[in-house]
């Protein structure tokens, strides 16, 4: 389909609660998410929010089949379309780890995350998805849900010491985000 500009942090579209998916299985519905899939490859995102491309609705994609060059070493997490998210954290022990974001290029930050989290919505189809997950599947879709509320990363870096330019912090991520 196409790849669409992804608004970058200082952007107030950002910072909007994002509206529930009311119609699932349309084509528009199924052309926005062939967009994000689109957008998110292009930059080799490990996911992709719609409120991050100017759509202000609840709707997130995440996953990959090989391995990200931006998160190396990273398990593969499961492709998934996530529409209308409900995320509850199982239990309150926290993990903290690096973060990027395609809103916030050329940065990364140490950010607090539950470590175990259930979370519900439904597929494009209407379908629920009900899914208990952790580690760094459970990273990733905390951190695209936050789009859907407002929240960029940053504003959840507790120490602003674990904060910094990509290619600083980590030079051979920064290399393999250029190519």
């Amino acid at each position: 389909m196409t790849v669409r500009e992804i608004l970058k942090m200082g952007d107030a579209r950002l910072l909007r609660m994002a509206e529930p998916v009311q119609t699932f299985d349309t084509p528009e519905l199924h052309a926005l998410i062939a967009d994000l899939h689109d957008t998110m490859a292009a930059v080799n995102g490990a996911g992709l929010a719609s409120p991050q491309i100017g759509v202000n609705l609840q709707l997130v994609i995440f996953g990959s089949t090989a391995v990200n060059p931006r998160y190396p070493g990273r398990p593969l997490v499961p492709r998934t379309v996530l529409l209308n998210p409900d995320i509850t954290p199982l239990g309150t022990e926290e993990e903290e780890d690096w973060e990027g974001c395609l809103s916030v290029p050329g940065l990364r930050g140490v950010v607090p995350r539950w470590s175990r989290i259930r979370y519900t919505g439904f597929d494009e189809k209407g379908t629920p998805i009900d899914r208990t997950v952790d580690g760094f599947h459970a990273r990733v879709v905390q951190h695209e849900c936050d789009h859907l509320i407002g929240k960029l990363y940053p504003m959840r870096v507790r120490d602003f010491s674990h904060f910094g330019f990509t290619e600083v912090l980590f030079p051979d991520i920064s290399a393999a985000e250029d190519d």
